[in-house]
């Protein structure tokens, strides 16, 4: 088992920046995957960011590209997602998620995550216009 806790949410005016971060614990070493998705009021979860546990391929949503960046501290078995520009647009439940698939990020990023096998209980980023 793996268990993931995801920190660093807040209020945050547009335009500002947030740091996300995503503490994994357990079996880390049967990671291959990690991502982060996330969930506005009435809409599907997606996928924003993903990376190899590795760190050798990241993938990014077009909405957030040159913007957020995903990043893992191997030292800490955490991974980070800075957002930097940010907009009331990016409101949601931000969750990170961890697979020990190899499967390619048009496969796991897609379906809400549903290829993903552990989650983080979420943290809320509100940003204000």
């Amino acid at each position: 088992q793996v268990q993931l806790v995801e920190s660093g949410g807040g209020l945050v005016q547009a335009g500002g920046s947030l740091r996300l971060s995503c503490a994994a614990s357990g079996r880390t070493f049967s990671i291959s995957t990690v991502g982060w998705f996330r969930q506005a009021p009435g809409k599907e979860r997606e996928c924003v960011a993903a990376m190899r546990w590795s760190g050798s391929i990241a993938y990014y949503a077009d909405s957030v590209k040159g913007r957020f960046t995903i990043s893992r501290d191997n030292a800490k078995n955490t991974v980070y997602l800075q957002m930097n520009s940010l907009k009331p647009e990016d409101t949601a439940v931000y969750y990170c998620a961890a697979t020990d698939s190899y499967k390619a990020f048009t496969i796991l990023t897609a379906a809400g995550g549903a290829s993903f096998d552990y989650w983080g209980q979420g943290t809320q980023v509100t940003v204000s216009s």
